[in-house]
């Protein structure tokens, strides 16, 4: 429960910001993991921004009307998509990512950053021993 409180505060911190830019969290981490590849598929795209294949399929056509990102056939697999950041998504992404960048160093700084440097490195180290549970229970 103190990791679901956790999150939803920080979230907290980071969703006016994002709902000025006219964007939902679910939304802003799609383009997030999009700027950082040319090209993704859209079964990675979901793993990456921590979502459920099926949400990702409802919040995808949203964000292709709005020309945030552009899906084609993968020419390898047909059954899947390639999934890219659309030009409009690329705008956003400028326009938001000062503001993002502001609340980030605002928490930050009053958490203090060498606290929240090993806070995040202490969260990559569970996220990494609860994985490498998982796979070698299978």
């Amino acid at each position: 429960m103190l990791l679901l409180r956790a999150h939803e505060s920080v979230v907290l911190e980071y969703r006016p910001v994002l709902r000025h830019h006219g964007v939902n969290e679910a939304q802003w981490r799609i383009l997030r993991v999009l700027s950082e590849v040319e090209a993704i598929t859209a079964s990675e795209l979901a793993h990456r921004a921590n979502l459920l294949p099926p949400s990702l399929s409802r919040i995808m056509p949203v964000m292709e009307a709005r020309g945030w990102l552009r899906r084609n056939s993968n020419a390898q697999d047909q059954r899947q998509s390639v999934v890219s950041l659309g030009a409009t998504g690329k705008a956003l992404l400028a326009r938001a990512m000062p503001d993002v960048t502001a609340a980030h160093a605002a928490m930050s700084s009053a958490f203090g950053k060498e606290r929240l440097e090993r806070l995040l490195l202490e969260l990559q180290a569970l996220q990494g021993l609860l994985a490498e549970r998982r796979l070698a229970q299978t």
